[in-house]
């Protein structure tokens, strides 16, 4: 008979293990740190709870490429902010300075010699009865006639070109959009003068209308507006205007000469300028107009409607993103006409194509009012600002503006602790 082998040696001092009582699961072995703790267990041999953050792993701190893409970001874009900042920024400063100061266009308006003097240049131009005021008036009334004009119209054209263009059975389509966005690459002053012979009295223009048995006037010699010469042909004398218009004054205009409307020669302006920036503004829509899916207008064609239908209820609410920047750009533009106005009229005649752009620059460069000139500028870019802001008004999408009203609304009430609540059982 062979004797048992015998069992694992032991180590000295250690007996045999006791055995497990059944049903008790093997502790588990303590981790080889110094001191014979496990990590999960405090000085005392106790287990550290991880409280809220227990079984969430530590985030390691982000280096090497991604770490730092927030500065190389910034290094990237720092050349324009530089660029910006000196050509932008800083003369935009200056500009601030020079219209609450008393500069004469000599030497540094930073000099000593320069003095702050308030609000003393905005003072003629708003609230002081006179030439300035009267002339800064006919500026702002000409150029509101030339918004109210331009826009609609180069808007309405540049939206009616795109639908052309965009038209599936059109051919020739690269041909078309070359030529509609030809006369906005070519130079404004060029443009300018080749209208200038079109609209002059023996002109293209007057010698078509004259086919047609009407006499055309002298475009750029004529003063007179538009309303007052449809107010003429209803029986309303220009020489005797009703007393109630002619002696009411409001900024230094009467109230006959704020209605009066563009001149005819602002009306070649307005011509000239709609034609060279409709094409611009054609692409724009053209770009819209391709991202539209071709299953919704083959949906809403499925469904039995009409042409102008599907243009009103389906097409133009997709487009309203690019109309407001249609709108916006249009109405910044125009708000800011120069080129044409120092190449064709030059404010004439009789004033009535003066915009503040280029009383601005008379101002400055012809009287000597640098200050004044200034101040008309800023007073033109709060226009501007609040004319945009007020465009965005209009054209906000109404459901998300009430979206994030009632978020707004919440988040308020929750921080207050007068929002919903829920109960516990």
């Amino acid at each position: 008979m062979s004797e048992p082998s015998p069992g694992p040696a032991q180590g000295p001092g250690s007996g045999p293990a006791p055995a497990r009582p059944a049903g008790t699961a093997e502790a588990p072995a303590p981790s080889p740190v110094p001191g014979g703790r496990r990590k999960d267990t405090g000085p005392d041999g106790a287990k550290a709870s991880g409280g809220a953050g227990e079984g969430r792993h530590t985030r390691a701190p982000r280096g090497g490429i991604r770490g730092r893409e927030g500065l190389a970001g910034w290094l990237f874009v720092s050349p324009v902010l530089v660029v910006l900042g000196l050509f932008l920024v800083v003369p935009i400063g200056m500009a601030l300075w020079v219209s609450l100061s008393d500069w004469n266009g000599q030497g540094s308006p930073f000099s000593s010699g320069v003095h702050f003097v308030g609000g003393q240049n905005y003072e003629p131009l708003l609230t002081k009865p006179g030439l300035a005021q009267s002339d800064f008036m006919t500026s702002l009334r000409n150029n509101a006639y030339y918004v109210l004009f331009v826009v609609p119209l180069q808007t309405a054209l540049a939206l009616g070109l795109a639908l052309l263009v965009n038209g599936r059975r059109l051919k020739g389509k690269g041909f078309f959009r070359t030529a509609y966005y030809f006369p906005a690459v070519t130079s404004s002053v060029a443009i300018s003068v080749v209208f200038l012979f079109l609209f002059s009295s023996s002109g293209v223009v007057n010698s078509l209308l004259a086919k047609i048995g009407v006499d055309g006037p002298a475009w750029f010699a004529d003063p007179r507006g538009i309303i007052h010469l449809a107010l003429d042909a209803f029986g309303v004398n220009n020489d005797a205007p009703p007393s109630a218009l002619a002696d009411t004054t409001v900024g230094g205009l009467s109230l006959w000469d704020w209605i009066s409307g563009p001149s005819v020669a602002m009306c070649a302006v307005i011509a000239l300028v709609v034609w060279t920036t409709a094409g611009t503004f054609m692409l724009m829509f053209l770009a819209a107009l391709q991202d539209i899916p071709l299953e919704v207008e083959e949906a809403a064609e499925i469904d039995g409607t009409g042409r102008w239908q599907r243009f009103r209820h389906v097409t133009l609410p997709m487009l309203k993103p690019t109309l407001f920047l249609v709108l916006t750009l249009g109405l910044i533009g125009t708000w800011q006409v120069f080129d044409q106005i120092y190449v064709m009229t030059k404010g004439g005649p009789g004033k009535t194509t003066l915009t503040p752009a280029f009383l601005s620059y008379q101002s400055s460069f012809f009287n000597n009012e640098w200050g004044q000139g200034s101040a008309i500028a800023f007073i033109l870019f709060s226009i501007i600002v609040v004319m945009t802001l007020l465009q965005r008004f209009v054209l906000r999408d109404k459901d998300e503006a009430r979206a994030k009203a009632a978020t707004r609304r919440a988040a308020k009430a929750a921080r207050s602790g007068s929002g919903p609540t829920t109960g516990t059982a």
